[in-house]
């Protein structure tokens, strides 16, 4: 049977009061952090919806955003080995639409169909940006999901059917070279757009297979905003009961990753044999029936786990600078000299998929990898072993308040559980926050390099006990 395996999410601890965009304004959104992008939130999605499955059983993955941080280069492939993927599979991106999550669901669903892969793995994130103080600036935020589609006895969920409408409307877009998102009046979207494009591609799935609105549980749609979501139930014989909650106060629009947050938080609550209407839009739309089978999916996996742990910036020239928007004061920053390429791709086993080094004499795991044990001082004895899943804590930091930077480095050194030491920046985090024996766990984030995207493993404080 052919259906959802898995689902994770991921949702950055960083939440922005709208208040501090424009006084008077209601909820909050989640914003990524300084060392946050569309690649390195689909990267912990990832690892979310792989919890206890396999790595080598996945034949591929499509990566859906609208902020891939390359024009010209695969993104997905970054995100395969970070997540140590096997080389031989299939990687694709699918980019500059909105509803890219979705096609590249249908997409993942009729390879498995066809044969030609028995699971694939769907990440979508974005983080994409409005003008300073405008209504996209405070609908905005950021935030990654993944799904794991493929064969299996026991599903997540089943998707019974698909229907799809391309239109082509100039609504919302961003022109190459542009950092802000445009869009045209509010009105002309939500009428001429949204609302009569998604309906129609739901009157046609609800035409095509022989459904009624009323024998849905939950009804989960793309919404631009929160005023054209409350308004798209009229029309399509739903009731406002059935109407997944948009997440619009807590977490804002998402973009491309948004229709598959909400799909989550929809299957997080589901029972066996619930359906599920889905519907995304962007120069189209995608709509979907589900029906939920098996319950037992790990909930430290899904989205509701994200709501508490946060954390809130006060200061909106803070979030201004971690976007760029703002200038920073390089004064007394460290100049930072372009990564070797070279040593980049010498040292990907290390660095993107965070192996170590254990020794096959003593047993010591070792990082950055070292060619000399430091315990029994054998030579070029050892094995190869991913860290990035291991758990923590602190056995030492250092703070560097000299050398600026959008936030203060902090350094660890971090005893690993079952033995071994690892050198890391750790972030999520400020020093007065600091102290030894913190519980830590890894996560991928860009390093401090500012000529091309450079990624890195991290550590931060343990969020959520499993």
């Amino acid at each position: 049977m052919v259906g959802i395996i898995s689902y994770g999410s991921y949702i950055p601890k960083w939440r922005l009061s709208r208040n501090a965009i424009a006084t008077g304004l209601k909820g909050e959104k989640a914003i990524a952090g300084f060392d946050e992008d569309s690649i390195t939130m689909a990267v912990e999605a990832g690892v979310n919806c792989l919890n206890n499955i396999g790595r080598d059983s996945i034949d591929g993955v499509i990566f859906c955003t609208t902020t891939s941080p390359y024009l010209e280069k695969q993104a997905a492939s970054v995100v395969a080995k970070a997540l140590d993927l096997r080389r031989d599979i299939f990687t694709a991106d699918s980019l500059g639409c909105l509803r890219g999550g979705t096609i590249g669901l249908q997409i993942a669903l009729d390879m498995v169909k066809a044969g030609s892969a028995k699971r694939i793995l769907v990440t979508a994130a974005d983080c994409r940006l409005g003008a300073p103080e405008s209504g996209m600036e405070k609908d905005f935020g950021d935030g990654a999901a993944a799904i794991l589609v493929g064969e299996t006895e026991k599903p997540v969920a089943v998707i019974q059917g698909s229907y799809s409408v391309s239109n082509e409307l100039m609504d919302v877009w961003r022109l190459a070279g542009e950092t802000f998102v445009s869009m045209e009046e509010d009105r002309f979207i939500e009428e001429e757009g949204y609302k009569k494009t998604v309906r129609e591609a739901v009157n046609g799935l609800m035409q095509k297979y022989g459904a009624e609105p009323k024998s849905f549980a939950k009804a989960v749609f793309y919404t631009p905003n929160l005023k054209s979501y409350q308004g798209l139930p009229k029309g399509l014989g739903l009731n406002p009961e059935q109407m997944q909650d948009c997440l619009y106060d807590r977490i804002g629009n998402t973009g491309t990753s948004y229709p598959l947050l909400l799909l989550v938080s929809a299957l997080e609550d589901a029972k066996a044999e619930d359906k599920i209407l889905f519907a995304s839009y962007g120069d189209g739309s995608d709509a979907f029936i589900l029906e939920a089978g098996r319950t037992s999916q790990d909930g430290a996996q899904g989205i509701r786990r994200f709501f508490e742990n946060k954390t809130t910036v006060e200061d909106y020239r803070r979030y201004l600078k971690w976007r760029g928007i703002l200038p920073l004061d390089k004064g007394k920053a460290v100049l930072i000299p372009r990564t070797s390429l070279k040593a980049m791709m010498r040292r990907q086993d290390e660095i993107l998929r965070m192996y170590g080094a254990k020794c096959k004499v003593c047993g010591t795991i070792q990082y950055p990898p070292q060619r000399i044990c430091t315990q029994c001082h054998s030579k070029d004895q050892f094995d190869q072993v991913r860290l990035s899943d291991k758990k923590g804590e602190v056995y030492t930091w250092t703070a560097d308040f000299g050398a600026g930077g959008l936030e203060t480095p902090i350094i660890t050194l971090t005893n690993l559980e079952g033995g071994g030491r690892v050198f890391c920046i750790i972030t999520d985090t400020t020093a007065q926050e600091m102290s030894v024996g913190l519980p830590v766990e890894f996560v991928l984030r860009k390093s401090y390099g500012q000529t091309i995207p450079e990624y890195i493993w991290k550590v931060r404080p343990t969020q959520i006990k499993a």
